[in-house]
């Protein structure tokens, strides 16, 4: 794996210098854009708008729009925006990760310590382990500040981006039809179902089948086999009858996972 960003955690006077990368993968097929006539791959140009010709990677550069005229930026203005934040990031508290909503996490990163900072890396991670906290900090990652949680993860740290609150919409855009409060019967039937439904969570036991589906119909259609669409099977229908859904669902066999 190549490190996506080699810094520094700080908190109080302790320095552990760390590499980042990124935890996770696409599970989605790498598909082409292809042109429908010949198959030919599709290709995207950066081209100037006057010239109508391509520009080479070496000659872009970053502008901001400031009142009808473009202010070109450099690595250093960004490093000089906040110098110490584009190095180091810095744990101004600590709380518990129930505390913050599921609707703030972005993307997780491993940290990697560096060969002299294996002492002060276990610490935080044994210290976190045992508070049951983990540390609320920020950092600027490509040219974007964000908020982070880093935690401890089987026998590492993880840094956890997590969105500003300026970051997350109003939820009252989104409109609630009127007279929508469930009656009593019908809430007492679907914790009854919710009961039945619940236990322990186990994430190994869920895996991306459609990419796995798709992948079967591409290797067909390679051997020139042809493929019969699978008819859509209705498992649930629109209904007024809340209660019978409940007592029909009750009635059914336990969750199926993915596999």
């Amino acid at each position: 794996m190549r490190s996506i960003w080699t810094g520094s955690i700080g908190f109080g006077l302790v320095t552990i210098p760390i590499k980042l990368f990124s935890a996770i993968e696409d599970s989605r097929l790498d598909l082409d854009m292809l042109d429908k006539k010949d198959h030919s791959n599709i290709r995207f140009m950066r081209v100037n708008e006057k010239t109508g010709k391509e520009v080479p990677w070496e000659n872009i550069v970053k502008g901001y729009d400031y009142n009808g005229k473009y202010v070109v930026l450099d690595d250093k203005d960004f490093e000089q925006a906040s110098p110490e934040k584009t190095k180091r990031i810095e744990i101004f508290q600590f709380a518990e990760e129930s505390e913050i909503d599921s609707i703030y996490f972005e993307n997780p990163y491993f940290a990697e310590p560096d060969k002299n900072a294996a002492k002060p890396y276990r610490l935080l991670k044994e210290v976190l382990e045992k508070t049951g906290t983990c540390g609320v900090g920020s950092f600027v990652l490509r040219n974007q500040e964000s908020l982070v949680l880093i935690k401890s993860y089987e026998d590492i740290l993880v840094v956890n981006k997590i969105r500003f609150q300026q970051e997350i919409r109003d939820h009252k855009a989104v409109k609630m039809p009127a007279g929508s409060a469930p009656k009593p019967a019908e809430m007492k039937m679907a914790m009854a179902l919710i009961r039945q439904m619940t236990e322990k969570f186990d994430i190994s036991a869920y895996k991306d089948t459609y990419t796995e589906s798709l992948m079967k119909i591409i290797k067909a259609k390679a051997k020139g086999v042809k493929t019969n669409p699978t008819p859509l099977r209705v498992v649930h229908k629109q209904s007024t009858d809340l209660m019978g859904q409940l007592k029909a669902s009750l009635g059914g066999s336990k969750k199926k996972k993915a596999s």
